[in-house]
């Protein structure tokens, strides 16, 4: 398979070879479009970045050198400006590796939003219940320690956008354990 190739840009991974974008793109909905200048690009996030990296689906280069970056400098640089990127990126990585379609969850209070198997998560108008974010996931670390008000305000916002908060607990060995969250009203 043909490699893609990916600019690190300021904090930011971009894919302006429009063919290329639009294979990575409909590969299970890698990125987000966006106008850069005049021209559109595909952004990437870290996530998506290195999962594709890992993957060897992508090649990404470096904006000020020049030079590709392979896996693990790509991981520090975004790890030095992510401090939850360990426990993010496992989860993403095992969610995308059983088939399903996962993207930012930040508006919704939480890393990622996760969809079935095969739905455009952009889709606009009516959704049938399939559509819908399925899962709501925070990825955490098995020591973290949380307030209540904060689990309070994840589960929550799940609920209002009809899905499932789920925590996914990365041990130190990497592997994803995943919990369900529920509101219960007495």
């Amino acid at each position: 398979m043909k490699q893609r190739m990916a600019i690190y840009l300021d904090k930011t991974i971009l894919i302006f070879e429009e063919e290329d974008a639009k294979k990575i793109y409909t590969e299970k909905y890698f990125g987000k479009f966006i106008d850069f200048g005049e021209k559109k690009a595909l952004q990437l996030s870290f996530e998506e970045s290195l999962y594709l990296l890992e993957s060897k689906k992508i090649t990404i280069k470096n904006n000020k050198d020049n030079k590709i970056l392979d896996f693990e400098l790509f991981y520090k640089i975004c790890s030095d400006l992510d401090k939850e990127l360990y426990q993010k990126y496992c989860v993403y990585r095992d969610i995308r590796k059983k088939g399903y379609i996962i993207k930012s969850g930040f508006k919704f209070g939480t890393h990622f939003r996760v969809y079935e198997k095969g739905v455009n998560p952009y889709k606009t108008g009516d959704k049938t219940k399939k559509e819908h974010t399925k899962y709501n996931v925070h990825s955490v670390m098995e020591n973290d320690v949380f307030v209540y008000n904060e689990i309070s305000r994840y589960v929550r916002l799940s609920h209002n956008i009809r899905s499932i908060a789920l925590l996914g607990v990365v041990d130190s060995e990497g592997q994803v354990t995943y919990y369900s969250v529920q509101r219960i009203k007495l």
